[in-house]
């Protein structure tokens, strides 16, 4: 196929970026569930529960690995544990506004089997959140708890833990 001539089609911006997957956020968007929406940088995890609208999507619940620290996290931002509680942090908003069940987004970035999108998937689900998702991709307790990083990450999880359970 050239690129030229009168019958060629452009692909959208977002596409040719490789930003967005049409075909994949056409098939969640006509189920009309909110959509779990987690996306990982270098130094955090962001969840974000969003509901299809015809004006634009709607975010009902969202939080940042970065708010952790108001609820006394202190190891880094960045890691498994982290999404974990993020994700249930997100969760406990969600539940708060009435909102029970999500399909997971997770764009255009690549699963890993154990990773952090996974771990956040977790936490979702863990705050009460149904998600459909196979059980074989979630990260194991310990690694969740973090005793993979430090011997002292377990007790701040811990109580970390307790204290959104609480909110």
């Amino acid at each position: 196929m050239t690129r030229e001539g009168p019958h060629y089609r452009v692909p959208f911006r977002r596409r040719r970026e490789g930003r967005t997957d049409y075909r994949v956020r056409s098939k969640l968007l006509r189920s009309q569930k909110p959509r779990a929406v987690v996306r990982k940088t270098l130094n955090q995890t962001i969840v974000q529960l969003v509901t299809p609208d015809p004006a634009g999507d709607r975010v009902v619940a969202a939080a940042q690995s970065l708010e952790l620290k108001d609820h006394g996290w202190s190891a880094g931002t960045g890691n498994l544990p982290a999404a974990y509680l993020t994700g249930f942090l997100a969760g406990k908003k969600a539940a708060a506004k009435g909102v029970k069940e999500a399909v997971l987004d997770i764009g255009v970035q690549r699963p890993s089997k154990g990773g952090r999108l996974f771990a956040a998937l977790q936490g979702l689900v863990d705050s009460g959140v149904a998600v459909p998702h196979s059980p074989d991709v979630l990260p194991a307790k310990d690694r969740i708890r973090g005793a993979h990083i430090g011997p002292d990450v377990p007790k701040q999880f811990d109580a970390v833990k307790t204290k959104l359970e609480g909110t």
